[in-house]
């Protein structure tokens, strides 16, 4: 089972993929959001889908992908993550997350074209696993009890300027990550219940050639530990979007040039699916 929204921006219809048919999910929700996340929606979807009470959604395949969450409140985001790519990066592994955010209006349909911004010349890529928060998580006793507040997992392409980043951010990061529709993210989001996110191989291509290619296993900070750890600064809602991190194989390493108006990349995790989007001058 993959929940996904299709449609218009702005007026995605929730639907849930099983088998390959993709099924209404209004019956249940207007949406797919904190609240019906927080209203055990993904186990409310799985018994109606059992029990045969979704229709049929009607030209699913000609819809646009929208972002399977409607707008986040806060999207929380990983550096470093993975030790090869904070070696391209010139830096040592982290012993603490490094912990940044993007604005929620930088979350957009896996396959939306995006905007370079005037002035960006060193626009990156880094596909990346999303996790979304499905019970609000704050303080957490352990990172054993981190997993049960974690709704499910989905692709995000966490897009940074690298100059806005590193030169002109003070340290801070979040200059470089915040253009709109800098995190294309989908086409689903699959269940935790369905997910083993320790061992899921991320790969990435931009007009075709390879680019990344590595496993979640390679993370310095697992999901668990990574949730928990926000929790003791921050208090996690439903429908939060972590992005935790991506692996080495972007421009910043010095071996890629850096995006252009019409080039295309494209981004896989195992089991969560594939999105592919264009890059245009704004």
């Amino acid at each position: 089972m993959r929940l996904l929204r299709l449609g218009q921006a702005g007026q995605e219809i929730p639907a849930v993929e099983d088998g390959g048919v993709v099924r209404d999910l209004r019956p249940l929700t207007a949406d797919i959001d904190g609240a019906f996340l927080a209203s055990d929606g993904i186990a409310r979807a799985r018994s109606a889908l059992a029990a045969g009470e979704l229709p049929v959604l009607d030209g699913a395949a000609a819809l646009r992908h929208g972002a399977p969450v409607a707008r986040p409140a806060a999207v929380i985001c990983i550096g470093q993550n993975y030790a090869a790519h904070a070696a391209e990066s010139g830096a040592e592994p982290p012993s603490s997350p490094i912990v940044f955010l993007k604005h929620p209006n930088t979350v957009v349909g896996p396959d939306d074209a995006v905007a370079i911004p005037p002035g960006a010349d060193t626009v990156d890529w880094e596909v990346e696993l999303g996790v979304v928060i499905g019970r609000r998580a704050w303080r957490l006793p352990s990172p054993a009890a981190a997993r049960e507040h974690v709704a499910g997992y989905t692709i995000v392409d966490d897009l940074s300027e690298r100059t806005w980043q590193i030169q002109e951010s003070g340290g801070q990061w979040s200059k470089g990550k915040c253009g709109p529709g800098f995190a294309p993210t989908g086409p689903y989001l699959v269940p935790a219940a369905d997910v083993d996110p320790s061992g899921l191989r991320l790969r990435s291509w931009v007009n075709g050639d390879p680019r990344q290619d590595s496993v979640t296993s390679d993370m310095i900070f697992g999901v668990d530990h990574l949730v928990h750890h926000l929790s003791q600064y921050m208090a996690l809602e439903p429908g939060d979007l972590i992005c935790t991190g991506t692996p080495e194989g972007v421009a910043l390493s010095g071996r890629f040039p850096y995006l252009r108006d019409g080039d295309v990349v494209e981004l896989e995790i195992e089991g969560l699916g594939r999105q592919r989007h264009a890059f245009v001058a704004e």
